[in-house]
């Protein structure tokens, strides 16, 4: 498992400002993200999606950022404070087995899983867990690069996730990556 997790040191580079470039947060989640939204990023490494997120849901909102790494969550918090956003960001680690997020059951508007699955030991758990804490009629975009993850990979993705009762209502086109919109209709 560990061969197949981004190391810390890469989560500093995708955390520049640079990013924007060819990954702008606001324009990947601007038609999902509202204020007021309680919202998980499941793997948010050090918070690149979090951070725009948490000014997008705004004072009224939530985000809860899951990684398995403390020195990705512990870099998340710092830049969270630097941002005036920690008291919108709650910021936690999991294990491998588990996001450990059964509080949370029924609670999420919204999740987003960027670049993450593929790295995952069992995406189908993974997904499972995310599909327990999503409200009824609640989306979830899972996102994943073209260069990390194959066609066939991808599909087994897609497969878990109607497998766990989701639906798939888009694929929203972003550059280089592999993107599906689910909802939760139940």
């Amino acid at each position: 498992m560990a061969e197949r997790i981004c190391p810390p040191w890469i989560g500093y580079l995708l955390a520049s400002p640079l990013r924007r470039l060819f990954e702008n947060p606001e324009k990947m989640l601007g038609d999902y993200v509202r204020p007021g939204m309680t919202i998980l990023d499941a793997g948010s490494a050090m918070g690149f999606f979090s951070l725009a997120m948490a000014r997008m849901v705004g004072p009224e909102g939530k985000i809860y950022a899951v990684d398995l790494q403390e020195k990705m969550i512990k870099s998340l918090k710092r830049r969270a404070a630097k941002a005036g956003v920690s008291d919108i960001i709650e910021a936690r680690t999991c294990n491998q087995n588990s996001l450990e997020i059964n509080d949370l059951t029924g609670k999420i508007d919204f999740a987003v899983a960027i670049h993450v699955v593929h790295e995952v030991p069992d995406a189908s758990n993974f997904i499972s867990e995310i599909y327990s804490a999503l409200k009824p009629g609640a989306k979830f975009l899972i996102i994943e690069p073209k260069g990390h993850a194959s066609p066939e990979g991808f599909a087994a993705t897609e497969k878990a996730a109607v497998q766990a009762g989701f639906e798939i209502v888009d694929h929203p086109k972003i550059k280089r990556d592999w993107t599906v919109m689910l909802v939760r209709n139940t």
